[in-house]
């Protein structure tokens, strides 16, 4: 609700804007936890072409141990698309996972427009005249031109392939397990089975024997081997130099060499370098593309390794312009990027948090080829069930729920800790992977700041509440509001229309513990609500209440 506030004031804000007046500094929500280490914040900027909204994520150097940054394929197929948060969906038993879209791709079937190595195995070729972004086993990213030669060889020379492409007349193309359960359908071509092929490692010769031999397809690819086919004037080859029984080498080499990397992904073009941002980074990428405003979405990483996720949301003026691709260069070099990398663009931009969207696409969520996931392998701890726990007894948030996932059996703590500084042990006990809860019921306990904490014995992920009795029993009979105070406090009750704004101020006022009530001379409309807020030394405690109803 926030972030809904924020940016409808920024709405409103922008329409005092003079035509052509200078943008202002980004008004940045409250940043927001998502797992330990990891945060993630909302930008407004406002501009003349109108509000522009950026999702920022910083995260730790990826390690491969904690933290793993790596791409993922959507339905782990080449040709294929899948919503990013159904790719997260499945990752959820065995890690935390926050994500954006991976790069370009053709609609039908979904096929990446560059690269794809996961853990050290290459799944497609990099993208001519386009850059290719490598991330190395100590997390480092690295921006390159790279280029890709394959070749095969049976009982004679060497010949060119293609890496799990779409057909090609003339070509011969290699079909790995990543592009999908069977090769093409296609007849009149030249077909080799290899068994027994394994990773597909660029920058070294890989081996595998011929074990069956065909002219058509589809063909079903062996989970741990390849399909060779052959078309055109290079099927004869196929048949003479690679028949059944040959061992057949297979070299997929990278320049520069990118064997050391751990995973690899295509997009572009490099936004920043050396902590400059680029204005032309001479790609093949048509005006469209680059100079169109548009949602963009993009990958950094600062002077001490951190990992900025981020995506620029468009095709809505009225909630967000979008960007063209330098003033997202321009962005991501003011967020501390030493280097940064675009990724796709349109409505295919997206950022996910554990299988739940982030951003809000103008269309809907799209489907997407792949993804770029930053996943956490720690314990991880759920924000808890209210923010404020106020055990008042009117039945409403008087007890304090906690849900804890784990990933890897563990040896699992859980306590909560007050102003007293105190541990109360909630729970101690062995548990496999899995989510857990653990309930709390705060009465009699101090009143103000309160931590939830959890270990699994290697990690420990926290979370923020308090508990304060200071406003409760509140209700809306007709136009009056009538409400508890346990302690003394500065309270506001407001109005607010169904999205969020305030359209009345009914008090503001300092009152005293005890009954209190306030009416609002107006009329209340579909949506609207009081929204009461009182504070005092024990903090703020807000409750949001439907005309005609009671609730905290």
């Amino acid at each position: 609700m926030l972030r809904r506030i924020l940016i409808l004031f920024a709405l409103v804000a922008l329409t005092a804007l003079p035509a052509g007046a200078a943008p202002r500094t980004a008004d940045v929500t409250q940043e927001t936890l998502l797992m330990p280490g990891v945060t993630y914040e909302r930008q407004v900027q406002f501009t003349p072409q109108g509000p522009v909204v950026l999702d920022v994520v910083t995260a730790p150097r990826p390690d491969g141990n904690l933290y793993t940054l790596q791409p993922v394929l959507s339905n782990n197929a080449v040709v294929a698309t899948e919503k990013l948060t159904d790719m997260e969906g499945e990752l959820k038993a065995t890690a935390t996972t926050v994500g954006v879209n991976g790069d370009f791709f053709t609609a039908n079937p979904g096929k990446p427009s560059g690269i794809l190595m996961r853990n050290g195995e290459l799944d497609t070729a990099p993208a001519e005249a386009r850059t290719s972004l490598g991330i190395a086993p100590d997390g480092t990213l690295s921006v390159a031109r790279v280029t890709f030669d394959g070749t095969w060889r049976g009982t004679d020379q060497r010949r060119q392939l293609d890496l799990n492409a779409l057909p090609v007349k003339g070509h011969t193309t290699l079909y790995t397990p990543a592009w999908g359960p069977v090769t093409p359908a296609e007849s009149g071509v030249v077909v080799d089975v290899l068994d027994q092929l394994g990773p597909l490692t660029p920058n070294r010769v890989n081996t595998a024997v011929v074990t069956q031999v065909t002219d058509h397809g589809p063909v079903p690819i062996p989970p741990d081997g390849a399909v060779l086919v052959s078309r055109g004037n290079q099927a004869p080859h196929l048949t003479a130099e690679a028949p059944l029984g040959t061992t057949v080498e297979l070299r997929p080499t990278l320049t520069p060499n990118w064997s050391a990397m751990r995973s690899a992904i295509g997009g572009g073009p490099q936004l920043v370098a050396a902590g400059k941002p680029l204005f032309r980074a001479r790609e093949s990428f048509g005006d469209p593309v680059l100079n169109r405003r548009a949602a963009r979405s993009a990958i950094g990483q600062t002077a001490d390794g951190r990992i900025l996720l981020v995506t620029v949301e468009g095709g809505t003026p009225a909630y967000s312009a979008g960007m063209t691709n330098f003033e997202l260069a321009v962005a991501m070099a003011h967020l501390g990027a030493q280097v940064a990398y675009g990724l796709g663009t349109g409505a295919s931009s997206a950022m996910a948090f554990d299988g739940e969207p982030l951003t809000r696409p103008s269309t809907g969520e799209q489907s997407i080829a792949d993804a770029l996931i930053l996943s956490y392998a720690g314990v991880y701890a759920a924000p808890p069930s209210t923010d404020v726990v106020s055990p008042n007894g009117d039945g409403v948030d008087d007890t304090q729920t906690f849900t804890v996932k784990v990933v890897r059996p563990s040896q699992l703590t859980a306590t909560v800790t007050g102003p007293n500084k105190v541990p109360v042990t909630l729970a101690q006990t062995a548990e496999q992977p899995g989510t857990y809860t653990f309930p709390w019921d705060p009465e009699g306990q101090a009143e103000g700041d309160w931590t939830f904490a959890v270990s699994d014995g290697t990690t420990t992920a926290t979370r923020e509440f308090s508990v304060n009795n200071t406003l409760g029993s509140v209700a809306v009979s007709g136009t009056d509001v009538s409400f508890e105070l346990a302690h003394g406090a500065d309270v506001a009750v407001t109005v607010q229309n169904g999205n969020g704004v305030t359209v009345a101020t009914v008090l503001v006022k300092k009152l005293g513990p005890g009954a209190q009530h306030a009416t609002w001379a107006g009329t209340p409309r579909t949506g609207y609500r009081v929204h009461v807020v009182a504070t005092n030394t024990i903090g703020a405690v807000a409750v949001t209440v439907p005309f005609g109803s009671r609730r905290r």
